[in-house]
Protein backbone atom coordinates (compact mmCIF):
# COMPACT_ATOMS: atom_id res chain seq x y z
CA UNK A 1 0.00 0.00 0.00
CA UNK A 2 0.59 3.53 -0.19
CA UNK A 3 2.60 5.76 1.78
CA UNK A 4 0.36 8.82 2.94
CA UNK A 5 0.93 13.16 3.44
CA UNK A 6 -1.66 15.39 4.49
CA UNK A 7 -1.84 18.65 3.75
CA UNK A 8 -4.24 20.23 6.19
CA UNK A 9 -5.32 24.05 6.70
CA UNK A 10 -5.97 26.26 9.14
CA UNK A 11 -8.38 27.90 6.96
CA UNK A 12 -10.18 27.90 3.53
CA UNK A 13 -7.72 29.02 0.55
CA UNK A 14 -4.41 28.82 3.04
CA UNK A 15 -2.69 27.31 -0.50
CA UNK A 16 -3.83 23.84 0.33
CA UNK A 17 -4.43 22.73 -3.06
CA UNK A 18 -1.59 24.35 -5.01
CA UNK A 19 1.13 22.93 -1.93
CA UNK A 20 -0.36 19.35 -2.70
CA UNK A 21 -0.25 20.18 -6.12
CA UNK A 22 3.77 21.02 -5.85
CA UNK A 23 4.27 18.21 -3.81
CA UNK A 24 2.52 15.63 -6.55
CA UNK A 25 4.85 17.55 -9.05
CA UNK A 26 7.83 16.43 -6.66
CA UNK A 27 7.27 13.34 -5.60
CA UNK A 28 6.64 12.35 -9.80
CA UNK A 29 10.13 14.61 -10.54
CA UNK A 30 11.80 12.50 -7.87
CA UNK A 31 10.48 8.93 -9.51
CA UNK A 32 7.48 8.00 -7.50
CA UNK A 33 4.01 6.54 -8.27
CA UNK A 34 1.88 9.38 -6.90
CA UNK A 35 -2.00 10.48 -6.89
CA UNK A 36 -3.79 13.06 -5.34
CA UNK A 37 -6.97 12.31 -3.06
CA UNK A 38 -9.11 14.47 -0.91
CA UNK A 39 -12.36 12.77 0.62
CA UNK A 40 -14.81 16.06 0.54
CA UNK A 41 -14.49 18.38 -1.97
CA UNK A 42 -16.97 21.77 -1.84
CA UNK A 43 -16.39 23.51 -5.62
CA UNK A 44 -18.27 24.32 -8.66
CA UNK A 45 -15.44 23.93 -10.50
CA UNK A 46 -15.63 20.34 -11.63
CA UNK A 47 -14.18 18.11 -14.33
CA UNK A 48 -14.98 14.64 -16.22
CA UNK A 49 -12.92 11.75 -15.95
CA UNK A 50 -12.69 9.57 -19.18
CA UNK A 51 -14.94 7.41 -17.56
CA UNK A 52 -17.98 9.82 -17.59
CA UNK A 53 -17.28 10.84 -14.29
CA UNK A 54 -17.91 14.10 -12.28
CA UNK A 55 -15.13 15.05 -9.78
CA UNK A 56 -13.39 18.22 -7.75
CA UNK A 57 -11.12 20.27 -10.73
CA UNK A 58 -8.39 20.79 -8.10
CA UNK A 59 -7.84 17.13 -7.78
CA UNK A 60 -7.81 16.67 -11.55
CA UNK A 61 -5.39 19.32 -11.90
CA UNK A 62 -3.09 17.59 -9.13
CA UNK A 63 -3.32 14.77 -11.45
CA UNK A 64 -2.04 16.78 -14.10
CA UNK A 65 0.65 17.42 -11.81
CA UNK A 66 1.08 13.97 -10.85
CA UNK A 67 1.46 13.11 -15.04
CA UNK A 68 -1.28 11.08 -14.51
CA UNK A 69 -4.92 10.86 -15.79
CA UNK A 70 -7.45 12.11 -13.39
CA UNK A 71 -9.71 9.25 -11.45
CA UNK A 72 -13.07 9.79 -9.62
CA UNK A 73 -11.24 7.80 -6.69
CA UNK A 74 -9.26 10.90 -6.24
CA UNK A 75 -12.65 13.08 -4.93
CA UNK A 76 -15.29 10.56 -3.62
CA UNK A 77 -17.65 13.34 -2.70
CA UNK A 78 -17.96 15.93 -4.63
CA UNK A 79 -20.45 18.77 -3.34
CA UNK A 80 -21.86 21.65 -5.81
CA UNK A 81 -23.90 23.78 -4.17
CA UNK A 82 -27.20 24.88 -5.13
CA UNK A 83 -28.20 27.14 -2.62
CA UNK A 84 -27.08 28.80 0.23
CA UNK A 85 -28.04 25.84 2.05
CA UNK A 86 -28.11 22.84 0.07
CA UNK A 87 -25.89 21.33 -2.60
CA UNK A 88 -25.93 18.39 -5.11
CA UNK A 89 -24.17 15.42 -3.42
CA UNK A 90 -21.75 13.76 -6.04
CA UNK A 91 -20.53 10.03 -4.82
CA UNK A 92 -17.92 8.55 -6.74
CA UNK A 93 -18.53 10.29 -9.94
CA UNK A 94 -22.33 9.96 -9.85
CA UNK A 95 -25.10 12.45 -8.74
CA UNK A 96 -27.32 11.02 -6.22
CA UNK A 97 -29.41 14.01 -5.12
CA UNK A 98 -29.48 17.32 -3.53
CA UNK A 99 -29.81 17.59 0.29
CA UNK A 100 -29.54 20.66 2.48
CA UNK A 101 -26.81 21.07 5.18
CA UNK A 102 -28.55 19.75 7.76
CA UNK A 103 -29.55 16.62 6.08
CA UNK A 104 -26.30 15.87 4.58
CA UNK A 105 -24.63 16.23 7.95
CA UNK A 106 -26.43 13.73 8.97
CA UNK A 107 -25.91 11.52 6.24
CA UNK A 108 -21.82 12.11 5.42
CA UNK A 109 -21.10 9.02 7.55
CA UNK A 110 -23.03 6.90 5.42
CA UNK A 111 -20.46 7.44 2.77
CA UNK A 112 -17.35 6.41 4.88
CA UNK A 113 -17.01 3.33 3.40
CA UNK A 114 -17.31 4.86 -0.71
CA UNK A 115 -14.71 7.01 1.06
CA UNK A 116 -12.24 4.12 2.18
CA UNK A 117 -12.72 1.67 -1.06
CA UNK A 118 -11.58 4.83 -2.95
CA UNK A 119 -8.92 5.73 -1.20
CA UNK A 120 -7.66 1.96 -1.12
CA UNK A 121 -8.02 1.35 -4.88
CA UNK A 122 -5.40 4.54 -5.22
CA UNK A 123 -3.25 3.54 -2.13
CA UNK A 124 -3.15 0.16 -4.26
CA UNK A 125 -1.72 1.46 -7.25
CA UNK A 126 0.96 4.04 -6.54
CA UNK A 127 3.82 4.59 -4.37
CA UNK A 128 2.78 7.89 -2.85
CA UNK A 129 -0.55 9.10 -2.02
CA UNK A 130 -0.58 13.65 -0.98
CA UNK A 131 -4.53 13.89 0.46
CA UNK A 132 -5.79 17.38 0.88
CA UNK A 133 -7.74 18.28 3.93
CA UNK A 134 -10.60 21.01 3.67
CA UNK A 135 -11.39 24.07 5.39
CA UNK A 136 -9.57 23.64 8.92
CA UNK A 137 -9.75 20.72 10.91
CA UNK A 138 -10.16 23.08 13.96
CA UNK A 139 -13.94 23.58 13.15
CA UNK A 140 -14.93 21.98 17.03
CA UNK A 141 -18.58 22.54 15.68
CA UNK A 142 -18.26 20.03 12.46
CA UNK A 143 -15.32 17.48 14.11
CA UNK A 144 -18.07 14.88 14.55
CA UNK A 145 -18.06 12.16 12.10
CA UNK A 146 -15.61 14.38 10.22
CA UNK A 147 -14.79 12.37 7.03
CA UNK A 148 -12.08 15.03 5.18
CA UNK A 149 -9.44 16.61 8.01
CA UNK A 150 -8.42 14.26 10.60
CA UNK A 151 -10.97 11.94 10.12
CA UNK A 152 -9.63 11.20 7.23
CA UNK A 153 -5.77 11.28 8.39
CA UNK A 154 -6.85 8.64 10.56
CA UNK A 155 -8.62 6.88 7.99
CA UNK A 156 -5.37 6.46 6.18
CA UNK A 157 -3.19 6.79 8.94
CA UNK A 158 -1.26 9.70 7.33
CA UNK A 159 1.41 12.61 8.69
CA UNK A 160 -0.06 16.23 8.31
CA UNK A 161 1.63 19.06 7.10
CA UNK A 162 -0.49 21.96 8.78
CA UNK A 163 -0.52 25.23 6.36
CA UNK A 164 -0.92 28.85 7.70
CA UNK A 165 -1.73 31.64 5.40
CA UNK A 166 0.36 34.64 6.84
CA UNK A 167 -0.58 36.93 3.95
CA UNK A 168 -3.99 37.35 5.38
CA UNK A 169 -2.45 38.09 8.54
CA UNK A 170 -1.62 36.11 12.08
CA UNK A 171 -0.34 33.13 11.03
CA UNK A 172 1.09 32.18 14.39
CA UNK A 173 -1.84 32.90 16.06
CA UNK A 174 -3.66 30.82 13.19
CA UNK A 175 -1.38 27.46 13.55
CA UNK A 176 -1.05 27.67 17.69
CA UNK A 177 -5.14 27.80 18.04
CA UNK A 178 -5.47 24.94 15.42
CA UNK A 179 -2.70 22.71 17.30
CA UNK A 180 -4.48 23.89 20.75
CA UNK A 181 -7.67 23.59 19.27
CA UNK A 182 -7.06 19.09 18.16
CA UNK A 183 -7.72 16.50 20.37
CA UNK A 184 -3.94 15.11 21.83
CA UNK A 185 -4.30 12.38 19.02
CA UNK A 186 -4.77 14.30 16.52
CA UNK A 187 -2.13 17.11 17.52
CA UNK A 188 0.18 13.92 17.55
CA UNK A 189 -0.31 13.34 13.74
CA UNK A 190 1.14 16.91 13.03
CA UNK A 191 4.34 16.69 11.76
CA UNK A 192 5.37 19.60 10.49
CA UNK A 193 3.81 23.52 9.94
CA UNK A 194 4.07 25.36 6.77
CA UNK A 195 3.75 29.45 7.09
CA UNK A 196 3.03 30.17 2.94
CA UNK A 197 2.72 32.79 0.98
CA UNK A 198 5.65 35.25 2.98
CA UNK A 199 6.52 38.08 1.75
CA UNK A 200 9.68 40.06 2.33
CA UNK A 201 13.11 38.96 4.66
CA UNK A 202 12.32 35.58 6.14
CA UNK A 203 14.87 36.10 8.82
CA UNK A 204 12.10 38.61 10.08
CA UNK A 205 10.00 35.88 11.07
CA UNK A 206 12.68 33.44 12.96
CA UNK A 207 11.74 34.67 16.50
CA UNK A 208 8.26 34.01 16.30
CA UNK A 209 8.68 30.81 14.89
CA UNK A 210 10.96 29.46 17.27
CA UNK A 211 8.63 30.47 20.13
CA UNK A 212 6.08 29.06 17.55
CA UNK A 213 8.15 25.53 17.90
CA UNK A 214 8.37 25.42 21.25
CA UNK A 215 4.07 26.13 22.00
CA UNK A 216 3.43 23.65 19.13
CA UNK A 217 6.40 20.89 20.34
CA UNK A 218 6.23 20.68 16.01
CA UNK A 219 9.44 21.57 13.43
CA UNK A 220 8.44 24.27 10.60
CA UNK A 221 8.96 22.61 7.22
CA UNK A 222 9.23 25.66 5.08
CA UNK A 223 8.25 29.13 4.96
CA UNK A 224 6.83 29.57 1.58
CA UNK A 225 6.81 32.94 -0.50
CA UNK A 226 3.97 34.54 -2.48
CA UNK A 227 4.87 32.57 -5.73
CA UNK A 228 3.83 33.93 -9.32
CA UNK A 229 3.11 30.94 -10.87
CA UNK A 230 -0.41 30.57 -12.66
CA UNK A 231 -2.21 27.31 -11.87
CA UNK A 232 -6.21 26.76 -11.55
CA UNK A 233 -7.61 26.50 -8.01
CA UNK A 234 -10.87 25.69 -6.92
CA UNK A 235 -11.86 28.81 -5.48
CA UNK A 236 -14.12 30.85 -7.33
CA UNK A 237 -12.17 33.30 -9.36
CA UNK A 238 -9.04 32.68 -8.72
CA UNK A 239 -5.78 34.92 -8.50
CA UNK A 240 -4.58 33.95 -11.74
CA UNK A 241 -7.19 35.06 -13.23
CA UNK A 242 -9.27 38.10 -11.96
CA UNK A 243 -7.60 40.94 -13.14
CA UNK A 244 -5.37 39.06 -15.23
CA UNK A 245 -3.76 41.82 -17.37
CA UNK A 246 -3.68 45.64 -16.47
CA UNK A 247 -5.46 48.32 -17.83
CA UNK A 248 -2.09 50.42 -18.91
CA UNK A 249 -1.13 47.42 -20.96
CA UNK A 250 -4.02 45.61 -22.27
CA UNK A 251 -4.97 45.60 -26.16
CA UNK A 252 -7.91 43.34 -25.46
CA UNK A 253 -10.52 43.91 -22.66
CA UNK A 254 -12.80 40.65 -22.31
CA UNK A 255 -15.70 40.68 -19.65
CA UNK A 256 -16.75 37.62 -18.10
CA UNK A 257 -20.12 37.71 -16.53
CA UNK A 258 -19.42 37.25 -12.75
CA UNK A 259 -22.93 34.65 -12.06
CA UNK A 260 -23.83 34.08 -8.74
CA UNK A 261 -23.56 30.72 -8.92
CA UNK A 262 -20.11 30.83 -11.60
CA UNK A 263 -18.64 26.90 -12.57
CA UNK A 264 -15.67 26.35 -14.02
CA UNK A 265 -14.30 29.98 -14.74
CA UNK A 266 -11.31 27.99 -15.30
CA UNK A 267 -12.61 27.76 -19.24
CA UNK A 268 -10.47 31.46 -19.51
CA UNK A 269 -7.18 30.43 -18.24
CA UNK A 270 -5.78 30.17 -21.33
CA UNK A 271 -6.91 34.29 -22.17
CA UNK A 272 -5.14 35.06 -18.89
CA UNK A 273 -1.64 33.72 -20.15
CA UNK A 274 -1.71 35.93 -23.34
CA UNK A 275 0.26 39.23 -23.24
CA UNK A 276 -2.10 42.41 -23.62
CA UNK A 277 -5.18 40.28 -22.90
CA UNK A 278 -7.27 41.31 -20.05
CA UNK A 279 -10.07 39.54 -18.17
CA UNK A 280 -12.34 40.92 -15.78
CA UNK A 281 -15.35 39.76 -14.22
CA UNK A 282 -18.22 41.77 -14.03
CA UNK A 283 -21.54 41.92 -11.80
CA UNK A 284 -23.14 44.92 -13.00
CA UNK A 285 -23.46 47.16 -15.92
CA UNK A 286 -21.84 50.00 -14.24
CA UNK A 287 -18.60 47.51 -14.48
CA UNK A 288 -18.96 46.58 -17.95
CA UNK A 289 -18.42 49.07 -20.03
CA UNK A 290 -16.91 48.69 -23.42
CA UNK A 291 -15.12 45.14 -23.95
CA UNK A 292 -14.06 43.90 -26.91
CA UNK A 293 -15.87 40.47 -25.84
CA UNK A 294 -18.40 39.61 -23.43
CA UNK A 295 -18.72 35.62 -22.30
CA UNK A 296 -21.06 33.86 -20.57
CA UNK A 297 -19.62 31.14 -18.13
CA UNK A 298 -21.11 27.96 -16.85
CA UNK A 299 -23.22 28.12 -13.88
CA UNK A 300 -24.85 25.76 -11.48
CA UNK A 301 -28.22 27.66 -11.65
CA UNK A 302 -28.75 28.36 -15.12
CA UNK A 303 -32.49 29.77 -15.10
CA UNK A 304 -31.92 31.73 -11.83
CA UNK A 305 -28.90 33.53 -13.27
CA UNK A 306 -30.48 34.47 -16.26
CA UNK A 307 -33.45 36.22 -14.23
CA UNK A 308 -30.44 37.58 -11.99
CA UNK A 309 -28.96 39.32 -15.14
CA UNK A 310 -32.37 40.44 -16.87
CA UNK A 311 -33.21 42.10 -13.36
CA UNK A 312 -29.49 43.77 -12.87
CA UNK A 313 -30.13 45.58 -16.47
CA UNK A 314 -27.00 42.90 -17.92
CA UNK A 315 -29.01 41.44 -20.66
CA UNK A 316 -30.34 44.61 -22.18
CA UNK A 317 -26.82 45.74 -22.10
CA UNK A 318 -25.82 42.80 -23.81
CA UNK A 319 -27.82 42.62 -26.53
CA UNK A 320 -27.03 46.41 -27.16
CA UNK A 321 -23.24 45.45 -27.30
CA UNK A 322 -24.29 42.50 -29.47
CA UNK A 323 -25.77 45.31 -32.15
CA UNK A 324 -23.16 46.66 -32.16
CA UNK A 325 -21.27 43.58 -33.24
CA UNK A 326 -19.52 42.84 -30.32
CA UNK A 327 -18.56 39.37 -29.85
CA UNK A 328 -20.72 37.39 -27.55
CA UNK A 329 -19.77 33.66 -26.47
CA UNK A 330 -21.58 31.59 -23.93
CA UNK A 331 -19.97 28.04 -22.52
CA UNK A 332 -22.54 25.93 -20.76
CA UNK A 333 -25.21 27.34 -18.94
CA UNK A 334 -24.52 30.39 -20.83
CA UNK A 335 -24.75 29.13 -24.03
CA UNK A 336 -28.51 27.53 -22.75
CA UNK A 337 -29.28 31.43 -22.17
CA UNK A 338 -28.22 32.71 -25.09
CA UNK A 339 -31.06 30.58 -27.18
CA UNK A 340 -34.91 31.85 -27.30
CA UNK A 341 -36.65 29.78 -24.43
CA UNK A 342 -35.21 27.63 -21.39
CA UNK A 343 -38.00 24.90 -19.86
CA UNK A 344 -37.76 23.59 -16.86
CA UNK A 345 -40.96 21.38 -16.44
CA UNK A 346 -39.36 18.97 -13.78
CA UNK A 347 -38.04 22.09 -12.27
CA UNK A 348 -34.60 20.41 -11.76
CA UNK A 349 -32.58 23.63 -11.61
CA UNK A 350 -35.75 26.45 -11.28
CA UNK A 351 -39.56 26.75 -10.21
CA UNK A 352 -39.71 28.95 -12.86
CA UNK A 353 -41.28 26.40 -15.36
CA UNK A 354 -40.80 28.02 -19.15
CA UNK A 355 -38.33 31.27 -19.21
CA UNK A 356 -37.93 33.42 -22.13
CA UNK A 357 -33.69 33.33 -23.16
CA UNK A 358 -31.60 36.27 -24.02
CA UNK A 359 -32.26 34.79 -28.00
CA UNK A 360 -29.39 35.38 -29.64
CA UNK A 361 -29.20 32.26 -30.85
CA UNK A 362 -32.20 30.22 -32.49
CA UNK A 363 -31.78 27.61 -29.56
CA UNK A 364 -34.44 25.78 -27.07
CA UNK A 365 -33.11 24.10 -23.54
CA UNK A 366 -35.24 21.60 -21.58
CA UNK A 367 -33.94 20.65 -18.41
CA UNK A 368 -34.09 16.80 -17.85
CA UNK A 369 -33.30 14.79 -14.40
CA UNK A 370 -30.16 12.89 -15.84
CA UNK A 371 -27.00 15.10 -15.71
CA UNK A 372 -24.89 14.99 -19.26
CA UNK A 373 -21.46 14.29 -18.25
CA UNK A 374 -18.90 13.30 -20.66
CA UNK A 375 -15.12 13.88 -22.39
CA UNK A 376 -15.74 15.05 -26.09
CA UNK A 377 -13.27 15.85 -28.92
CA UNK A 378 -13.82 16.84 -32.58
CA UNK A 379 -13.17 20.42 -34.24
CA UNK A 380 -14.86 23.70 -34.79
CA UNK A 381 -17.55 23.96 -37.51
CA UNK A 382 -17.52 26.55 -40.39
CA UNK A 383 -17.34 29.59 -38.31
CA UNK A 384 -19.26 32.84 -39.02
CA UNK A 385 -18.02 36.02 -38.21
CA UNK A 386 -14.87 37.54 -36.50
CA UNK A 387 -13.34 33.99 -35.43
CA UNK A 388 -14.10 32.50 -38.98
CA UNK A 389 -10.46 31.40 -38.66
CA UNK A 390 -11.34 28.90 -35.89
CA UNK A 391 -12.57 26.47 -38.58
CA UNK A 392 -11.37 23.13 -38.72
CA UNK A 393 -9.35 23.70 -35.35
CA UNK A 394 -9.39 20.92 -32.87
CA UNK A 395 -11.50 21.00 -29.99
CA UNK A 396 -11.13 18.69 -26.69
CA UNK A 397 -12.65 19.36 -23.31
CA UNK A 398 -16.19 18.43 -21.36
CA UNK A 399 -19.51 18.36 -20.73
CA UNK A 400 -21.68 18.75 -17.77
CA UNK A 401 -25.07 19.93 -18.13
CA UNK A 402 -28.36 19.32 -16.78
CA UNK A 403 -30.26 20.62 -19.80
CA UNK A 404 -30.26 19.37 -23.50
CA UNK A 405 -30.44 21.58 -26.37
CA UNK A 406 -31.89 21.94 -29.69
CA UNK A 407 -32.16 23.89 -32.97
CA UNK A 408 -36.02 25.94 -32.33
CA UNK A 409 -36.47 26.55 -35.89
CA UNK A 410 -37.89 23.78 -38.89
CA UNK A 411 -34.70 25.23 -41.37
CA UNK A 412 -32.34 23.12 -39.98
CA UNK A 413 -28.54 23.47 -38.93
CA UNK A 414 -26.24 24.41 -41.36
CA UNK A 415 -26.04 27.44 -43.12
CA UNK A 416 -30.12 28.30 -42.48
CA UNK A 417 -30.54 31.93 -43.29
CA UNK A 418 -32.47 34.03 -41.16
CA UNK A 419 -33.74 37.51 -40.33
CA UNK A 420 -33.08 39.70 -37.76
CA UNK A 421 -33.92 43.76 -38.11
CA UNK A 422 -34.56 42.83 -41.88
CA UNK A 423 -30.88 42.01 -42.11
CA UNK A 424 -30.23 38.39 -43.24
CA UNK A 425 -27.81 36.04 -41.54
CA UNK A 426 -26.20 32.65 -41.23
CA UNK A 427 -26.37 30.29 -38.85
CA UNK A 428 -23.66 27.73 -38.51
CA UNK A 429 -22.63 24.66 -35.69
CA UNK A 430 -20.05 26.28 -33.51
CA UNK A 431 -18.27 22.69 -33.10
CA UNK A 432 -18.72 19.49 -34.70
CA UNK A 433 -17.81 16.72 -31.45
CA UNK A 434 -16.99 13.52 -31.34
CA UNK A 435 -18.98 11.89 -28.61
CA UNK A 436 -16.69 9.40 -26.52
CA UNK A 437 -18.68 7.37 -24.22
CA UNK A 438 -19.23 4.13 -22.83
CA UNK A 439 -17.26 2.54 -25.85
CA UNK A 440 -19.25 4.55 -28.47
CA UNK A 441 -18.87 7.46 -30.91
CA UNK A 442 -21.19 9.62 -32.66
CA UNK A 443 -20.97 12.74 -34.14
CA UNK A 444 -22.99 15.30 -32.97
CA UNK A 445 -23.18 19.69 -33.12
CA UNK A 446 -22.23 20.95 -29.83
CA UNK A 447 -22.51 24.60 -30.27
CA UNK A 448 -23.77 27.50 -33.01
CA UNK A 449 -22.72 30.57 -34.35
CA UNK A 450 -24.97 33.46 -35.65
CA UNK A 451 -22.87 36.24 -36.84
CA UNK A 452 -20.78 37.46 -33.66
CA UNK A 453 -22.44 35.33 -31.36
CA UNK A 454 -20.97 31.79 -30.07
CA UNK A 455 -22.17 29.26 -28.00
CA UNK A 456 -20.96 25.60 -26.64
CA UNK A 457 -21.69 23.34 -24.23
CA UNK A 458 -18.00 22.30 -24.13
CA UNK A 459 -15.59 23.37 -21.46
CA UNK A 460 -11.95 23.68 -21.82
CA UNK A 461 -13.50 25.05 -25.56
CA UNK A 462 -10.44 27.63 -25.96
CA UNK A 463 -7.26 25.66 -24.17
CA UNK A 464 -6.89 23.80 -27.69
CA UNK A 465 -3.92 24.33 -29.14
CA UNK A 466 -4.34 27.85 -31.14
CA UNK A 467 -7.65 28.71 -29.95
CA UNK A 468 -7.38 31.47 -27.74
CA UNK A 469 -4.69 33.22 -29.59
CA UNK A 470 -6.75 32.94 -32.53
CA UNK A 471 -9.54 34.77 -30.51
CA UNK A 472 -6.93 37.35 -29.12
CA UNK A 473 -5.44 37.92 -32.58
CA UNK A 474 -8.85 38.60 -34.11
CA UNK A 475 -10.37 40.75 -30.99
CA UNK A 476 -6.76 42.92 -31.90
CA UNK A 477 -6.95 42.86 -35.55
CA UNK A 478 -10.62 44.39 -35.41
CA UNK A 479 -9.45 47.30 -33.64
CA UNK A 480 -6.47 47.82 -35.83
CA UNK A 481 -3.41 46.35 -34.23
CA UNK A 482 -2.01 44.65 -37.06
CA UNK A 483 1.08 45.65 -35.34
CA UNK A 484 0.61 43.27 -32.45
CA UNK A 485 0.37 39.51 -32.73
CA UNK A 486 -1.22 37.57 -30.09
CA UNK A 487 0.81 34.64 -29.01
CA UNK A 488 -0.73 31.38 -30.07
CA UNK A 489 0.05 29.40 -26.98
CA UNK A 490 0.17 25.67 -26.40
CA UNK A 491 -1.71 26.14 -22.55
CA UNK A 492 -1.40 22.37 -21.95
CA UNK A 493 2.55 23.12 -22.48
CA UNK A 494 2.90 26.13 -20.73
CA UNK A 495 0.83 24.32 -17.91
CA UNK A 496 3.41 21.50 -17.46
CA UNK A 497 6.03 24.50 -17.31
CA UNK A 498 4.15 26.17 -14.13
CA UNK A 499 3.75 22.56 -12.54
CA UNK A 500 8.08 22.72 -12.87
CA UNK A 501 8.29 25.93 -11.68
CA UNK A 502 6.21 25.44 -9.04
CA UNK A 503 7.66 22.53 -7.82
CA UNK A 504 11.33 24.24 -8.31
CA UNK A 505 9.55 27.47 -6.07
CA UNK A 506 8.43 24.60 -3.29
CA UNK A 507 12.26 22.89 -3.07
CA UNK A 508 14.00 26.30 -2.48
CA UNK A 509 11.29 26.73 0.54
CA UNK A 510 10.53 23.53 1.92
CA UNK A 511 12.78 21.26 4.01
CA UNK A 512 12.06 18.28 1.46
CA UNK A 513 14.29 16.31 3.33
CA UNK A 514 12.52 16.59 6.77
CA UNK A 515 9.30 15.90 4.50
CA UNK A 516 10.28 12.61 2.88
CA UNK A 517 10.97 11.76 7.05
CA UNK A 518 7.60 12.22 7.60
CA UNK A 519 6.45 10.24 4.70
CA UNK A 520 8.82 7.42 5.26
CA UNK A 521 8.25 7.21 9.52
CA UNK A 522 4.86 8.02 8.68
CA UNK A 523 2.00 9.09 11.54
CA UNK A 524 3.00 6.19 13.87
CA UNK A 525 5.41 8.06 15.60
CA UNK A 526 5.14 8.28 19.07
CA UNK A 527 2.11 10.55 20.97
CA UNK A 528 2.50 14.59 21.34
CA UNK A 529 4.60 15.89 23.83
CA UNK A 530 2.99 17.23 27.56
Amino acid sequence: MAKAIMIQGTMSNAGKSLLAAGLCRIFKQDGYRVAPFKAQNMALNSCITKEGLEMGRAQAVQAEAAGIEPSADMNPILLKPSSDTGSQVIVCGTPIGNMEAKAYFSYKKNLIPEIKAAYERLSSSYDIIVIEGAGSPAEINLKKDDIVNMGMAEMADAPVLLVGDIDRGGVFAQLYGTVLLLEEKERARVKGLILNKFRGDKTILDPGIEMLEKLCKIPTVGVVPYMDVRIEDEDSLSSFLEGAGSPETAKVDIAVIRFPKISNFTDFGAFACIPGVRIRFITSTGELGNPDMVILPGTKSTVADLLWMRQNGLEAAILKLADRQVPIWGICGGYQMLGERLEDPQTVESPNGSVRGIGLLPLATVFEQEKVRTRVTGAFGEMDGIFSELTGKNVEGYEIHMGRTWINREEGIVDTARIRDGIPEICRPTVYVMECQSNSKRVKTDGYSRGNVYGSYVHGIFDSEEAAGIVAAALMKRKGLTDVAAERLDYRAYRESQYDKLAEKLRENLDMEEIYKILEKGAQDGKAED
